[in-house]
Protein backbone atom coordinates (compact mmCIF):
# COMPACT_ATOMS: atom_id res chain seq x y z
CA UNK A 1 0.00 0.00 0.00
CA UNK A 2 1.09 3.40 -0.42
CA UNK A 3 2.45 4.75 2.17
CA UNK A 4 1.29 8.16 1.62
CA UNK A 5 -2.57 7.35 1.93
CA UNK A 6 -4.96 9.24 3.84
CA UNK A 7 -7.33 6.85 5.39
CA UNK A 8 -11.00 8.58 6.14
CA UNK A 9 -12.53 6.43 8.59
CA UNK A 10 -16.48 6.61 8.42
CA UNK A 11 -15.97 7.87 5.08
CA UNK A 12 -19.25 6.98 3.28
CA UNK A 13 -21.51 9.24 5.68
CA UNK A 14 -22.20 12.95 4.63
CA UNK A 15 -18.66 14.67 5.64
CA UNK A 16 -16.46 11.56 4.55
CA UNK A 17 -18.43 11.59 0.76
CA UNK A 18 -17.69 15.33 0.29
CA UNK A 19 -14.08 14.55 2.00
CA UNK A 20 -13.49 11.81 -0.68
CA UNK A 21 -14.51 13.99 -3.27
CA UNK A 22 -12.20 16.84 -2.20
CA UNK A 23 -9.77 14.69 -1.84
CA UNK A 24 -10.33 13.76 -5.46
CA UNK A 25 -10.13 16.52 -7.08
CA UNK A 26 -7.05 17.37 -5.23
CA UNK A 27 -5.27 14.55 -6.12
CA UNK A 28 -4.61 13.34 -2.37
CA UNK A 29 -4.62 10.09 -2.60
CA UNK A 30 -7.01 8.33 -0.08
CA UNK A 31 -9.72 5.54 0.83
CA UNK A 32 -12.93 5.59 2.44
CA UNK A 33 -13.20 2.56 5.01
CA UNK A 34 -16.20 2.14 6.37
CA UNK A 35 -18.86 -0.20 8.27
CA UNK A 36 -21.85 0.39 5.68
CA UNK A 37 -21.41 -1.35 2.06
CA UNK A 38 -24.62 -0.79 1.37
CA UNK A 39 -24.21 1.90 -1.17
CA UNK A 40 -22.63 -0.01 -4.01
CA UNK A 41 -21.49 3.06 -6.06
CA UNK A 42 -19.74 4.23 -2.88
CA UNK A 43 -16.63 1.85 -3.30
CA UNK A 44 -15.90 1.97 0.59
CA UNK A 45 -13.95 -0.67 2.27
CA UNK A 46 -15.25 -2.95 4.77
CA UNK A 47 -14.20 -1.39 8.33
CA UNK A 48 -15.64 -1.48 11.96
CA UNK A 49 -13.46 0.32 14.76
CA UNK A 50 -15.53 -1.62 17.08
CA UNK A 51 -13.30 -4.80 15.09
CA UNK A 52 -9.96 -4.64 16.15
CA UNK A 53 -8.93 -7.09 13.45
CA UNK A 54 -10.29 -5.14 10.84
CA UNK A 55 -8.23 -1.95 11.89
CA UNK A 56 -5.41 -3.86 10.37
CA UNK A 57 -6.33 -2.74 7.11
CA UNK A 58 -4.83 0.32 7.86
CA UNK A 59 -1.20 -0.67 7.98
CA UNK A 60 0.99 1.91 5.74
CA UNK A 61 -1.22 4.48 5.61
CA UNK A 62 0.17 8.20 6.90
CA UNK A 63 -2.59 9.67 8.46
CA UNK A 64 -6.25 8.45 9.83
CA UNK A 65 -9.17 11.02 9.93
CA UNK A 66 -11.82 9.42 12.00
CA UNK A 67 -15.23 10.33 11.23
CA UNK A 68 -17.14 7.68 12.38
CA UNK A 69 -19.38 8.38 15.25
CA UNK A 70 -22.74 7.30 17.18
CA UNK A 71 -24.57 10.67 16.88
CA UNK A 72 -28.09 10.49 16.90
CA UNK A 73 -30.48 11.12 19.47
CA UNK A 74 -32.68 8.04 19.20
CA UNK A 75 -29.67 5.64 19.51
CA UNK A 76 -30.48 2.30 21.39
CA UNK A 77 -29.03 0.66 23.59
CA UNK A 78 -27.07 4.11 25.11
CA UNK A 79 -23.95 2.06 25.06
CA UNK A 80 -23.71 2.11 21.77
CA UNK A 81 -22.43 5.55 22.23
CA UNK A 82 -19.41 4.30 24.60
CA UNK A 83 -18.80 1.15 22.20
CA UNK A 84 -18.35 3.25 19.29
CA UNK A 85 -17.20 6.70 20.25
CA UNK A 86 -14.96 5.70 23.15
CA UNK A 87 -14.14 2.02 22.71
CA UNK A 88 -13.32 2.85 18.82
CA UNK A 89 -11.05 5.29 19.55
CA UNK A 90 -8.91 2.97 21.36
CA UNK A 91 -8.89 0.82 18.74
CA UNK A 92 -8.14 3.10 16.52
CA UNK A 93 -5.43 4.71 18.86
CA UNK A 94 -3.98 0.86 19.42
CA UNK A 95 -4.01 -0.01 15.54
CA UNK A 96 -2.12 3.73 14.95
CA UNK A 97 0.80 2.85 17.49
CA UNK A 98 0.98 -1.15 16.21
CA UNK A 99 1.33 0.22 12.16
CA UNK A 100 3.74 3.03 13.24
CA UNK A 101 0.61 5.74 11.69
CA UNK A 102 1.57 9.38 13.31
CA UNK A 103 -1.10 11.34 12.22
CA UNK A 104 -4.56 11.40 13.68
CA UNK A 105 -7.57 14.12 12.71
CA UNK A 106 -10.35 13.37 14.85
CA UNK A 107 -13.80 15.08 14.53
CA UNK A 108 -15.33 15.75 17.90
CA UNK A 109 -17.90 18.26 18.13
CA UNK A 110 -19.40 21.40 20.06
CA UNK A 111 -21.53 19.14 21.99
CA UNK A 112 -18.30 18.83 24.59
CA UNK A 113 -19.39 22.27 26.07
CA UNK A 114 -23.39 21.86 26.36
CA UNK A 115 -24.88 24.92 26.90
CA UNK A 116 -22.04 26.95 26.82
CA UNK A 117 -21.59 30.79 27.04
CA UNK A 118 -22.20 32.91 23.86
CA UNK A 119 -18.52 32.90 22.19
CA UNK A 120 -16.92 29.68 23.83
CA UNK A 121 -13.35 29.38 22.39
CA UNK A 122 -11.65 26.24 22.18
CA UNK A 123 -10.12 26.95 25.69
CA UNK A 124 -14.30 25.93 27.24
CA UNK A 125 -14.89 23.94 30.02
CA UNK A 126 -16.34 20.51 29.02
CA UNK A 127 -20.21 20.72 30.65
CA UNK A 128 -21.82 18.56 28.29
CA UNK A 129 -25.54 17.05 29.04
CA UNK A 130 -26.12 14.32 26.59
CA UNK A 131 -24.30 10.79 26.05
CA UNK A 132 -22.91 12.21 22.44
CA UNK A 133 -20.86 15.44 24.03
CA UNK A 134 -19.78 12.99 26.93
CA UNK A 135 -18.31 10.51 24.27
CA UNK A 136 -16.99 12.76 22.28
CA UNK A 137 -14.95 14.20 25.13
CA UNK A 138 -13.66 10.74 26.35
CA UNK A 139 -12.41 10.00 22.42
CA UNK A 140 -10.85 13.43 23.02
CA UNK A 141 -8.95 11.93 26.14
CA UNK A 142 -8.34 8.88 24.62
CA UNK A 143 -6.89 10.57 20.99
CA UNK A 144 -4.74 12.88 23.34
CA UNK A 145 -3.01 10.11 25.77
CA UNK A 146 -2.13 8.40 22.50
CA UNK A 147 -0.48 11.28 21.27
CA UNK A 148 1.81 12.45 24.33
CA UNK A 149 2.71 8.96 24.25
CA UNK A 150 5.33 10.86 21.37
CA UNK A 151 4.91 13.99 21.16
CA UNK A 152 7.41 14.71 19.51
CA UNK A 153 6.26 12.49 16.48
CA UNK A 154 2.60 12.41 16.71
CA UNK A 155 0.33 14.92 15.37
CA UNK A 156 -3.23 14.99 16.81
CA UNK A 157 -6.34 17.43 14.74
CA UNK A 158 -9.45 17.43 17.01
CA UNK A 159 -11.67 19.09 14.85
CA UNK A 160 -15.03 20.14 17.02
CA UNK A 161 -17.16 21.46 14.53
CA UNK A 162 -20.90 23.52 15.13
CA UNK A 163 -24.06 22.00 13.40
CA UNK A 164 -22.78 20.99 10.30
CA UNK A 165 -25.31 21.53 7.34
CA UNK A 166 -25.22 21.17 2.83
CA UNK A 167 -26.51 19.85 -0.16
CA UNK A 168 -27.91 16.13 0.68
CA UNK A 169 -27.57 16.93 4.50
CA UNK A 170 -31.15 15.73 6.35
CA UNK A 171 -30.35 17.50 9.92
CA UNK A 172 -31.69 20.35 11.93
CA UNK A 173 -30.71 23.18 9.55
CA UNK A 174 -32.37 21.48 6.24
CA UNK A 175 -35.39 21.22 8.42
CA UNK A 176 -35.38 24.65 9.34
CA UNK A 177 -35.22 25.26 5.46
CA UNK A 178 -37.82 22.89 4.45
CA UNK A 179 -40.58 24.56 6.44
CA UNK A 180 -39.38 28.35 4.92
CA UNK A 181 -39.78 26.77 1.08
CA UNK A 182 -43.10 25.13 2.03
CA UNK A 183 -43.99 28.59 3.09
CA UNK A 184 -45.40 27.18 6.36
CA UNK A 185 -42.76 28.65 8.72
CA UNK A 186 -43.56 30.54 11.49
CA UNK A 187 -41.55 32.98 13.22
CA UNK A 188 -41.02 32.74 16.66
CA UNK A 189 -39.69 36.06 18.65
CA UNK A 190 -37.39 39.04 18.17
CA UNK A 191 -34.96 37.03 15.98
CA UNK A 192 -31.30 38.76 17.37
CA UNK A 193 -30.24 35.01 18.69
CA UNK A 194 -27.33 34.05 16.49
CA UNK A 195 -26.39 30.61 15.67
CA UNK A 196 -23.20 29.27 14.52
CA UNK A 197 -23.30 26.93 11.37
CA UNK A 198 -20.73 25.72 9.76
CA UNK A 199 -20.80 24.75 5.59
CA UNK A 200 -19.77 21.40 4.91
CA UNK A 201 -17.85 22.03 2.01
CA UNK A 202 -15.44 24.54 4.20
CA UNK A 203 -15.45 21.70 7.28
CA UNK A 204 -13.86 19.50 4.37
CA UNK A 205 -11.38 21.91 3.35
CA UNK A 206 -10.37 22.48 6.90
CA UNK A 207 -9.51 19.34 7.44
CA UNK A 208 -7.90 18.77 4.18
CA UNK A 209 -5.45 22.16 5.60
CA UNK A 210 -4.65 19.65 8.63
CA UNK A 211 -2.96 17.39 6.74
CA UNK A 212 -0.38 20.12 6.39
CA UNK A 213 -0.05 20.45 10.53
CA UNK A 214 3.11 19.49 12.40
CA UNK A 215 3.74 17.53 15.35
CA UNK A 216 1.95 18.43 18.35
CA UNK A 217 -1.54 18.38 19.90
CA UNK A 218 -3.79 21.06 17.83
CA UNK A 219 -7.58 22.12 18.86
CA UNK A 220 -10.01 23.76 16.49
CA UNK A 221 -13.45 24.74 16.80
CA UNK A 222 -14.29 24.61 13.41
CA UNK A 223 -17.74 27.64 12.38
CA UNK A 224 -18.21 29.71 9.52
CA UNK A 225 -17.74 33.37 10.62
CA UNK A 226 -19.84 35.88 10.59
CA UNK A 227 -22.34 34.19 12.51
CA UNK A 228 -25.80 34.81 11.11
CA UNK A 229 -28.66 35.81 13.63
CA UNK A 230 -32.35 34.07 12.72
CA UNK A 231 -33.61 37.27 10.72
CA UNK A 232 -30.52 37.14 8.39
CA UNK A 233 -30.93 33.01 8.07
CA UNK A 234 -34.53 33.72 7.16
CA UNK A 235 -34.28 36.57 5.39
CA UNK A 236 -31.06 35.32 3.21
CA UNK A 237 -33.34 32.26 2.61
CA UNK A 238 -36.41 33.75 1.64
CA UNK A 239 -34.13 36.07 -0.71
CA UNK A 240 -33.07 33.13 -2.22
CA UNK A 241 -36.16 30.90 -2.50
CA UNK A 242 -38.57 33.39 -3.17
CA UNK A 243 -36.92 36.94 -3.71
CA UNK A 244 -38.20 38.54 -0.29
CA UNK A 245 -36.30 39.98 1.98
CA UNK A 246 -38.56 39.93 5.16
CA UNK A 247 -39.19 37.03 7.99
CA UNK A 248 -42.60 36.48 7.07
CA UNK A 249 -45.63 35.77 10.14
CA UNK A 250 -43.88 36.68 13.41
CA UNK A 251 -44.90 35.94 16.74
CA UNK A 252 -44.05 36.50 20.29
CA UNK A 253 -41.77 34.55 22.06
CA UNK A 254 -44.11 33.48 24.57
CA UNK A 255 -46.69 32.29 22.19
CA UNK A 256 -44.14 30.19 20.37
CA UNK A 257 -43.37 28.83 23.78
CA UNK A 258 -46.87 27.95 24.90
CA UNK A 259 -47.60 26.61 21.42
CA UNK A 260 -44.58 24.00 22.14
CA UNK A 261 -45.86 23.26 25.41
CA UNK A 262 -49.26 22.58 23.48
CA UNK A 263 -47.25 20.38 20.87
CA UNK A 264 -45.75 18.07 24.45
CA UNK A 265 -48.79 17.58 25.34
CA UNK A 266 -50.54 16.61 22.01
CA UNK A 267 -47.42 14.19 21.78
CA UNK A 268 -47.94 12.73 24.87
CA UNK A 269 -51.98 11.93 24.42
CA UNK A 270 -50.92 10.29 20.96
CA UNK A 271 -48.13 8.45 21.96
CA UNK A 272 -46.00 9.80 19.03
CA UNK A 273 -43.68 12.43 18.31
CA UNK A 274 -44.51 15.83 16.64
CA UNK A 275 -42.34 17.87 14.95
CA UNK A 276 -42.80 20.75 17.09
CA UNK A 277 -41.92 20.79 21.08
CA UNK A 278 -41.32 23.17 23.43
CA UNK A 279 -37.32 22.17 23.57
CA UNK A 280 -37.34 22.75 19.93
CA UNK A 281 -38.80 26.17 20.28
CA UNK A 282 -36.31 27.22 23.09
CA UNK A 283 -33.62 26.26 21.09
CA UNK A 284 -34.68 28.13 18.24
CA UNK A 285 -34.88 31.27 19.91
CA UNK A 286 -31.70 30.64 21.85
CA UNK A 287 -28.51 31.85 21.19
CA UNK A 288 -25.81 29.34 20.06
CA UNK A 289 -22.31 30.65 19.36
CA UNK A 290 -19.41 29.49 19.55
CA UNK A 291 -15.48 31.20 18.70
CA UNK A 292 -13.00 29.72 16.78
CA UNK A 293 -9.17 30.03 16.27
CA UNK A 294 -9.38 28.50 12.22
CA UNK A 295 -8.39 31.69 11.04
CA UNK A 296 -5.07 32.35 13.63
CA UNK A 297 -4.26 29.24 11.87
CA UNK A 298 -4.15 30.74 8.44
CA UNK A 299 -6.70 29.06 6.91
CA UNK A 300 -9.76 30.72 4.55
CA UNK A 301 -13.23 29.06 3.88
CA UNK A 302 -13.49 28.76 0.37
CA UNK A 303 -17.07 29.46 0.18
CA UNK A 304 -18.70 32.45 2.60
CA UNK A 305 -21.52 31.42 4.63
CA UNK A 306 -24.43 33.00 2.49
CA UNK A 307 -23.06 31.27 -0.40
CA UNK A 308 -23.15 27.86 0.97
CA UNK A 309 -26.95 28.81 2.62
CA UNK A 310 -27.34 29.96 -1.02
CA UNK A 311 -26.37 26.62 -2.53
CA UNK A 312 -28.33 24.42 -0.06
CA UNK A 313 -31.37 25.80 -0.89
CA UNK A 314 -30.76 25.90 -4.46
CA UNK A 315 -29.68 22.10 -4.26
CA UNK A 316 -32.73 21.00 -2.37
CA UNK A 317 -35.53 23.10 -3.38
CA UNK A 318 -35.23 24.41 -6.73
CA UNK A 319 -33.08 22.02 -8.25
CA UNK A 320 -34.25 18.14 -8.71
CA UNK A 321 -31.75 16.25 -7.06
CA UNK A 322 -34.28 13.47 -6.06
CA UNK A 323 -31.63 10.98 -7.69
CA UNK A 324 -28.85 12.35 -5.58
CA UNK A 325 -28.17 10.11 -1.72
CA UNK A 326 -29.08 12.18 1.17
CA UNK A 327 -27.94 11.89 4.69
CA UNK A 328 -29.69 11.22 8.03
CA UNK A 329 -27.86 13.15 10.46
CA UNK A 330 -30.45 13.44 13.37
Amino acid sequence: MNNKEVAIVGGAGFVGSRLTARFRKGNIFSNKYDIDLSNHLDKSIYLDVEDVDSLDQLAGVSTIINLAAVHRDDVRPLSRYDDVNVQGAKNVCEASSKHGINKIIFTSSVAIYGFAPANTDESGESNYFNDYGRTKYLAEQVYKAWQLEDPESRTLVIVRPTVIFGEGNRGNVYNLLRQIASRRFLMFGDGTNRKSMAYVENVVAFIEYSLSLEPGLHIYNYIDKPDFDINTLISGARKTLFGKTNVGLRLPGFVGIALGYAADLAAMIIRKPLPVSSIRVKKFMGTTQFASSVSDAGFVAPVCLEEGLARTLRYEFMEDNSDKRTFETE
